[in-house]
This record gives structure tokens, C-alpha cells and sequence, in this order.
């Protein structure tokens, strides 16, 4: 009883109870290059029903896959590769898609590299590629959104951090585009975010970063003892970000995130907000396990 307890009241203090390992879940690979590491809104399937969707892999070596198209319905997906042509990747950790500009994306390594990407049909194209401002020490990255407001573009990205020393550092900065292509970034701020789950040893605070049409954050937050896991993630409310009509970017972040769901046996790295929805789809990199993807209802106004 006394355990009985505590358990109430732990979850009662995350404001949710954890989410199993059930059939909402649905398995989008099998392997370790097959993994979600970030997902981009593509649009609607036709019939409304479902949406197509990008997912990155972060894989490394020369001819891996580095793109998919994942087709999701309740219940069922579809899966197609799409042809990477330009120069190549390495670790590809985030993808977004631009807003007002239909098939561009920018995708992001892990080391920091954004490439901008025309997609049609099966085949992604690079238009240009530069590196992140302001890269810190050890940074790694695995977030990566777009803002747009009062007809101004910001981005935001952050280092995942590590345990309880090493808080996750979310990054922001206006965005342009050269004529060329090249995304330009402006003045950019940082601010330090611990995740309140997972509090293991190796937590990566942030995983991955949405952002709601009104500009709420919603981050993910995992922890991976090895390719085989334990995993274990979180969802949370991790505040919010404005761009006022001169672009000038603003990111507040909660002094404690609120928990909107936990994911014991999963590592979540790709957190998307649907348009036109309160629904999050949530993808996963469990390694040698594969990945999988779910909807939540995380992305409410």
C-alpha cells in the first residue's frame, strides 16, 4: 500500500500516468538504420484520413538511408524511401518543414550542419547547406523547429545535454534565406533546460522541439543505456516562443516543464505537431529495436 502510494503520488506530481507499451505504438522499422530520429509535415493523404510525413535516419555511412516517407493512419502506416540527391549527410537528427515555402525543409545534423532541401515525390534535392551559429563545446544536437509569426521566420535547436550536469542549452535566432538559398541566421540567445523525466545519468533533456501555432514548446526527453535499452521518454510543456513583427525572437522557458506523458521502453527523438490538430506524432530510435510511431494529444493550443 505504501508503495501503492507513492507511485499515485509521483505521477500525480508529472500530471499523467505513463503511456505502455501497447498497440498505439506501430512499428515503422526493424533495425538500427530504420530508427525515426525526426519527423516533418508533409500534408494530408487524400481521402483526409492520414498524413504524410518525413522522417530523417541518422545514419552515417556512404549509401544509408537518410529519408523516408512515412504514410500514417490510426492503426496503420505505409513506408517508402526517398532518393537523397546531393552531397551527403552524416547523422541526420532533425527535419522541419518551411513554412509558406510547399516541398522545402531544412534538415539538421547532429554536429550542426542545416541542409535545405526540395522534396518531390520520391527524391530530395539539396538546394544549400551551412553550419549553425554559435556552436558550443561538446554541443550535439537532435531538436530542431521553425517559427513563423507576424510574417517573420525564427529557429530554434538545441544541444540534448546529458544527466544532471550538463542541462540541455536550447538555442534561438531569426531566420532568412539568401537569394542563393543558404539559410542566414540572426542575433541568437540560449537558455538552459533540464528536463523534469527521465532523471537518469545520461538523460538527453531535449530530443527533439515543436512548437503550437500560438507558441507553446513542446519538448522530448529520453534516456538510452545502449542499443538494446533500456529506454525510457517524456513529453513536456517546456514554455514558449514569440517573434514580434521587427523579428525579434522571444523564448521563455518553464521554471518546471509540466509532463505531458512519459514512454517507459521507448526513446522518443522526433516530437511533430499536426497542423490543423491538437495531435503530436511521436517517433522513435530504439537502435537495434527499430522505431515506431504514435499520435498524442500534446499539441492543445
Amino acid at each position: 500500500m505504501a508503495w501503492l502510494t507513492a507511485a499515485t503520488a509521483l505521477l500525480t506530481t508529472l500530471g499523467t500516468a505513463p503511456a505502455t507499451a501497447d498497440s498505439a505504438w506501430q512499428k515503422v522499422g526493424g533495425d538500427a538504420r530504420s530508427g525515426v530520429s525526426g519527423l516533418a509535415y508533409e500534408g494530408r493523404t487524400s481521402s483526409g484520413s492520414g498524413v504524410n510525413v518525413l522522417a530523417v535516419h541518422d545514419n552515417k555511412g556512404s549509401g544509408h538511408k537518410r529519408l523516408s516517407r512515412i504514410t500514417h493512419w490510426e492503426g496503420a502506416n505505409g513506408i517508402s524511401p526517398i532518393t537523397w540527391t546531393g552531397p551527403e549527410p552524416v547523422d541526420l537528427e532533425a527535419v522541419e518543414a518551411i513554412p509558406g515555402m510547399p516541398g522545402e525543409y531544412l534538415a539538421l545534423t547532429g554536429r550542426g550542419i542545416v541542409y535545405r532541401l526540395k522534396v518531390a515525390g520520391p527524391t530530395a534535392t539539396v538546394v544549400d547547406y551551412s553550419p549553425l551559429p554559435a556552436i558550443g563545446l561538446g554541443d550535439d544536437f537532435e531538436s530542431f523547429a521553425l517559427v513563423a509569426q507576424n510574417g517573420k521566420l525564427a529557429v530554434l535547436w538545441a544541444d540534448r545535454g546529458a544527466g544532471a550536469d550538463r542541462p540541455a542549452t536550447l538555442y534561438a535566432a531569426p531566420l532568412t534565406f539568401a537569394p542563393w538559398g543558404q539559410p542566414q541566421f540572426g542575433t541568437v540567445t540560449r537558455r538552459d533546460y533540464l528536463a523534469a523525466y527521465p532523471t537518469d545519468d545520461g538523460t538527453r533533456h531535449i530530443s527533439d522541439i515543436s512548437v503550437t501555432d500560438s507558441g507553446r514548446i513542446i519538448a522530448s526527453s529520453a534516456a538510452d543505456a545502449g542499443d538494446d535499452g533500456p529506454f525510457d521518454s517524456a513529453v513536456s510543456d517546456a514554455g514558449r516562443v514569440s517573434v514580434s513583427a521587427a523579428g525579434r525572437v522571444r523564448v521563455t522557458l518553464a521554471a518546471s516543464p509540466s509532463v505531458l506523458g512519459t514512454f517507459p521502453e521507448y526513446k522518443i527523438e522526433a516530437v511533430e505537431c499536426l497542423p490543423g490538430s491538437t495531435d503530436a506524432l511521436l517517433g522513435t530510435d530504439d537502435e537495434n529495436l527499430g522505431g515506431h510511431v504514435r499520435t498524442m494529444p500534446f499539441c492543445e493550443a
